[in-house]
């Protein structure tokens, strides 16, 4: 899409955000299942944001962009993690409502309107809608780590989420947007949402396995960064200090 287009083309009442470091392999039928379920959402737009991928992500965006209007890309040339690339994609947005979901497929594209419909229904007091994982698909090992990564979270934060890292949610750009950036922001996002005074609500989604491919992003399983960023946030939430919004004299 030129810049021209992007203009004269209606804002887009979604805009979702996918990260992809090397996953050419999930990015069509990725896009296909986007395009189908969001099609009671438009207009929308899907911002791929290409994380330094060494294989074919790039061309196949590519071809898949040229048919698609609602269809951006951003690339980077060196990878800077999950987090950055959403980021990186929230700041372009369009919408007032960002969605993510991870682009391997194991996050089902057919839970982006309910996530949509919470957030909406909500009102503006509401800034986040979390999707919380059924069925996981990761290994045994890899489940016995997030179970007790979670136990400890809510222990310490409090956030009242069983399930902080499904890449599935729906937040206000603005309220995104308005949170301290860190690497791994995405694992702690309702206790950062919350922090900012805004609610939280939870959206069971239905989780199945990635479509092709390994994970590329897994650095919040070495558990001495995890811890580093939980003491973080917990100290973020500690100095946090509610204030009477400022009112400009005239």
């Amino acid at each position: 899409m030129n810049d021209q287009s992007q203009i004269d083309a209606p804002a887009p009442r979604v805009s979702i955000v996918v990260p992809v470091k090397n996953e050419a392999g999930n990015i069509a039928p990725l896009v296909a299942e986007i395009e189908r379920a969001c099609a009671g959402l438009a207009p929308f737009e899907v911002i791929y944001v290409d994380d330094g991928s060494s294989d074919g992500t790039g061309m196949e965006l590519a071809r898949l962009a040229a048919e698609r209007p609602w269809l951006r890309r951003l690339r980077r040339e060196r990878s800077a993690g999950q987090s950055a690339a959403v980021r990186a994609g929230a700041r372009v947005a369009r919408a007032p409502i960002i969605v993510t979901i991870d682009g391997d497929g194991q996050n089902d594209p057919a839970f982006i309107p309910k996530l949509v419909a919470a957030l909406e229904a909500g009102g503006p007091g509401v800034g986040l809608a979390a999707g919380q994982r059924l069925g996981r698909k990761d290994t045994g090992f890899k489940r016995v780590q997030s179970r007790i990564a979670n136990k400890v979270r809510r222990a310490v934060l409090g956030d009242g989420t069983r399930d902080t890292g499904c890449g599935l949610k729906a937040v206000r750009r603005d309220v995104f947007l308005s949170l301290p950036y860190f690497d791994a922001i995405h694992r702690f996002m309702p206790a950062l949402v919350k922090r900012e005074g805004y609610d939280v609500v939870l959206v069971d989604v239905v989780d199945r396995p990635r479509l092709t491919g390994q994970s590329n992003y897994g650095l919040f399983d070495r558990l001495w960064v995890g811890i580093l960023d939980l003491c973080g946030v917990w100290w973020l939430i500690r100095r946090c200090r509610r204030a009477a919004p400022a009112e400009e004299l005239k």
